[in-house]
C-alpha cells in the first residue's frame, strides 16, 4: 500500500468499524511520528502526476481535494509548479495527440485538442494558445 492522506486513512478505519475516537488517536500518533504527512503526500502527488500524466494545476487541485488534502496544503504544493514548464508540458501533450489527428479539419483538431487539455486541467487561455501554435506549425496550415 502506498502513501495515503489522513482522510483516506480515517475513511478506511471507519469502513473497518473502528471507533472514531480510537481512529483519531491512532492517526494523531501516526502524524506525530511522521507516518502520516499530508504536506509530503501532496508534494509527491503533484510531482508524480505532473510527470506521468501531464496534469495541470487545476486538475491536481481537484484530485488533491478528493483525496482529503486541505486546501492550504494543496495550494502550497501547487505553488511549486512553474507556469512555463506547465505550458511546455501542454505543448508536448498536444504534439503527441496531434499525430493521431492528421487529415481532420482544423476546427475539429482545435476542438478535440482543447477539450483534451481541459480534461488535463489546463485553462482555456493556455490551451488555445498551445493548440493554435501547434496547428500553425503543421505543413498543411502554413501559408506560402
Amino acid at each position: 500500500m502506498g502513501p495515503r492522506t489522513r482522510r483516506q486513512l480515517e475513511d478506511k478505519l471507519r469502513d473497518r468499524g473502528c471507533e472514531p475516537d480510537v481512529a483519531r488517536g491512532v492517526l494523531d500518533r501516526m502524524t506525530e511520528v511522521g507516518l502520516v504527512d499530508d504536506e509530503s503526500y501532496a508534494e509527491m502527488y503533484v510531482r508524480s502526476k505532473q510527470e506521468t500524466k501531464g496534469l495541470a494545476a487545476g486538475a491536481l487541485r481537484h484530485e488533491l481535494r478528493q483525496k482529503g488534502v486541505p486546501d492550504e496544503v494543496a495550494d502550497a504544493a501547487l505553488e511549486e509548479i512553474d507556469p512555463e514548464r506547465e505550458k511546455e508540458q501542454a505543448r508536448a501533450l498536444v504534439a503527441r495527440r496531434l499525430r493521431t489527428m492528421r487529415g481532420l479539419e482544423r476546427d475539429v483538431q482545435t476542438r478535440r485538442l482543447a477539450g483534451f487539455l481541459a480534461r488535463k486541467g489546463y485553462g482555456p487561455g493556455v490551451a488555445y494558445q498551445v493548440v493554435r501554435e501547434a496547428l500553425d506549425e503543421l505543413p498543411e496550415n502554413r501559408r506560402d
